[in-house]
Formats: C-alpha cells, sequence, structure tokens
C-alpha cells in the first residue's frame, strides 16, 4: 500500500462517528435505517459516512432487495494493521435499541 492510500484510510478512521460506525460493524453488519437511531443524525448524513468508509475499502456492501447492508472488511483493516481489540463493544447498545423496538428490520 501506498502513502497515499494509507493516509486516506486513516484519515477515513479519524472521524468519531465514522470510527464508532466501525465499532458496530465489528459485531454484526448493519444497514443504515438500523444506524440512523444509533447516532441521532438524518439518514443521509449516516449514507455520506458509508459511503466514505466504503469509498476507502474499510467496508464492504451486500444488497438485500431493495436494502444495502455493510459488513467490514476485515482483510484491509488486517492489510493496515488496525486491531479492533481496543473498540468499545457496543452489541449491548444495539441490544437496547433492539428492545425498544428503534432499530428496523430490513429483511
Amino acid at each position: 500500500m501506498d502513502f497515499e492510500s494509507l493516509a486516506d484510510t486513516l484519515k477515513a478512521l479519524a472521524d468519531p462517528t465514522r470510527l464508532k460506525i466501525i465499532s458496530l460493524l465489528n459485531t454484526r453488519d448493519c444497514c443504515v435505517c438500523e444506524l440512523v437511531p444509533l447516532f441521532g443524525i438524518s439518514q443521509p448524513a449516516v449514507s455520506k459516512h458509508m459511503s466514505r468508509l466504503k469509498t476507502s475499502g474499510l467496508v464492504k456492501e451486500t444488497r438485500k432487495g431493495m436494502w444495502v447492508f455493510y459488513s467490514l472488511n476485515r482483510d484491509k483493516l488486517n492489510e493496515i494493521g488496525v486491531s479492533l481489540a481496543n473498540l468499545p463493544d457496543l452489541s449491548e447498545e444495539l441490544r437496547q435499541l433492539e428492545q425498544k423496538g428503534l432499530l428496523v428490520q430490513c429483511e
């Protein structure tokens, strides 16, 4: 990997919202509509963050009907030497939102 690509990838990780998205995707794959209630920002804003992460190669997308699910590109993270072990575990936060009915089931 050249310096420009590495710098671009690290810049994508430098944003707190995108870093939190990475932490969530470390728990499970998510659809943009599921991320909106977690951040309290608009769907277009979440989509913009996802686009930036996708452009840098940190996340991959899979289409299921009309829904797009995002997952971590673990190969890319390993390539740049990023360990997810130090990220906070947000699975409890996801569970609480599911219990409150605030996560849309995109299936």
